[in-house]
């Protein structure tokens, strides 16, 4: 009976690790020896244990247990009686605790120490019981290593980079200088990675992550945090030179090409840096700092360093995101028109249709904000697709409080975003039948840097939109690539010239020679010119003079509601 409940009480229990001083148990005991035998039968290490006149023994004991006990430390044997004593001389219910053998491959063990009931002569007793714990143990170490590290190059990850932060970050060393975060990011590695294959990318990337190696010192710590993203944890002996120095030193080391296989690639790559200071709330800002910088470091070609306010904007963007998508669910944008005008005759040829976004809360939203937030976030094409919608119905709206067809266009903008994700000549078509407008009432203007993103398509499309009769206008002509080849190729009706142009034409010959010039290709090749940003009546005269079609700007009017646009039209007309 007292054997089953010894084994009871020990397999309830929590098992721990510990030791005890090796005393023989009483020679004669019946009990003794059936205590015993059935400690012997375990399969793991224990004893049951009293306390005696020079502190705690053993009345009986496994093999297991004094193998443990004849490699333990004496300082660890110490601590042990010591647990023990206390359990024997007070009420505790149990402890469990983690020991370990100490050198290398030493085993985990978890003890427990369970109270028993005492024994009529003896008193209390302790069960003492050790289980070796060490494959969970290792495997819970080679798990977490896993966890930590990349399986590619085996450098660290970005958990681990993260705790490598946070652990600093709860230093404290007073006369630390602090550290940057230095966030690493390889140019062209996607088009690289699609070129040559993935198996050849992942020799790239180990071939990168080498180089950077070279560069750094074991005060470092070098992590890949993403697929061709890698960061840089700097202490800073010296101030924040340390980080920028390191910086150039590491694009230095991807100057030369890397060799895969018989190809020699060149790899470019931009850095951002954030500096440690004490407003950072934890690793994930510090990283996102980095990341912020390097966003643009990506577009200077330089290394840059965080500045404060970028996660504010950050975040006032995403909630100008969110805004947005259901303004426009919620059709609570307008359209402005901006006046077209003849410049021969000053008669309104058409309109350009602009999107305007008053916000209830923070007033009017500039349209270069917003839209950057459409094209960034996908949103510029449910957002395309409302400005063409609206604009046909607009048009139809005139032509039914007119009583007849108006003598005019409307003029769309369409950005390189929306081109690439939305078949436009589609969305166009369908609200031309929808509204029952003729296509040549309606102009789509492109960018140059439109058109050039993906030529392929824009002459697809471009194609689409001129079977439908609609007119297309390059935007800004001059300002981008200015390719005449596109010209040749693409079936383009318009011309506009940018107001950049039109603004310096009186103070720098150089402008007035290229309004020349585009005006002379236009014609030579059957286009008609817009001027914009016509603000004096000198410009539109000079400009009329030198051949310029159709004129846009201020002095003409501002961009106006629907209805101010419709009268604005008709008085035109009658004057």
């Amino acid at each position: 009976m007292e054997m089953r409940k010894i084994s009871s009480e020990l397999y309830s229990a929590q098992p721990l690790v510990g030791f005890v001083a090796d005393v023989a148990p009483p020679a004669g005991s019946a009990s003794a020896s059936a205590l015993q035998q059935y400690l012997d039968a375990l399969p793991i290490a224990a004893a049951v244990v009293v306390l005696g006149e020079e502190g705690p023994r053993s009345i009986a004991r496994n093999q297991q247990i004094v193998r443990i006990r004849n490699r333990a430390p004496e300082e660890k044997l110490e601590l042990f009686r010591t647990r023990i004593t206390r359990h024997l001389l007070t009420d505790t219910e149990g402890e469990s605790y983690h020991w370990e053998e100490p050198g290398v491959g030493g085993r985990h063990f978890q003890v427990h120490l369970k109270p028993l009931d005492p024994h009529p002569m003896l008193g209390r007793r302790v069960m003492v019981s050790l289980v070796d714990c060490t494959a969970a143990i290792e495997t819970e170490k080679s798990l977490r290593a896993g966890m930590l590290h990349d399986s590619l190059t085996g450098l660290p990850n970005r958990l681990a980079f993260s705790e490598a932060i946070e652990a600093m970050l709860e230093a404290d060393d007073e006369n630390a200088g602090g550290f940057a975060v230095l966030v690493l990011d390889l140019v062209r590695f996607s088009r690289i990675n699609e070129g040559i294959g993935s198996l050849a990318g992942d020799e790239l990337i180990l071939s990168v992550a080498s180089r950077l190696r070279s560069v750094l010192g074991p005060q470092h710590m070098l992590a890949r945090m993403a697929a061709d993203e890698f960061a840089i944890l700097v202490p800073l002996a010296d101030g924040p030179g340390d980080a920028l120095h390191l910086a150039r030193r590491l694009q230095e080391s991807l100057t030369y090409p890397l060799r895969l296989s018989e190809l020699e690639i060149k790899v470019d790559c931009a850095i951002g840096c954030a500096l440690w200071h004490e407003n950072a709330l934890g690793a994930a800002d510090i990283i996102r700092n980095g990341q912020f910088a390097l966003k643009r470091a990506k577009r200077s070609g330089r290394v840059e360093v965080y500045q404060p306010g970028e996660a504010g904007r950050a975040r006032r963007r995403f909630a100008l995101e969110t805004e947005l998508r259901r303004a426009i669910e919620a059709d609570r944008l307008d359209l402005a028109f901006q006046p077209l005008v003849d410049l021969e005759t000053r008669a309104v040829a058409g309109f350009e249709t602009l999107a305007r976004w008053n916000h209830p809360d923070r007033g009017p939203i500039a349209p270069a904000e917003f839209i950057s937030v459409a094209e960034e976030s996908g949103l510029i094409v449910p957002l395309g697709r409302w400005v063409i919608d609206r604009a046909m119905a607009t048009l139809a709206d005139w032509d039914r409080r007119a009583g007849h067809a108006l003598p005019l266009y409307f003029s769309l903008n369409v950005s390189a975003v929306q081109l690439a994700r939305d078949p436009v000549a589609s969305a166009v078509a369908e609200a031309l039948k929808y509204h029952k407008l003729a296509g040549s009432r309606v102009t789509l203007e492109l960018t140059e840097s439109t058109i050039v993103a993906d030529p392929d398509r824009a002459r697809d499309m471009l194609n689409a939109l001129k079977a439908l009769s609609c007119r297309i206008a390059m935007d800004d002509f001059g300002t981008g690539y200015s390719s005449l080849a596109y010209l040749q190729r693409l079936p383009i009706d318009v011309l506009k010239i940018d107001r950049q142009f039109v603004a310096a034409m009186f103070d720098d010959k150089d402008s007035t020679a290229i309004i020349r010039a585009i005006l002379s290709l236009a014609n030579a090749l059957g286009m008609t010119t817009i001027a914009e940003g016509i603000e004096t009546p000198t410009a539109a005269h000079l400009l009329a003079a030198l051949g310029a079609t159709v004129g846009q700007g201020y002095y003409f009017a501002r961009p106006m509601p629907a209805d101010i646009a419709f009268e604005h039209f008709l008085g035109k007309r009658a004057a």
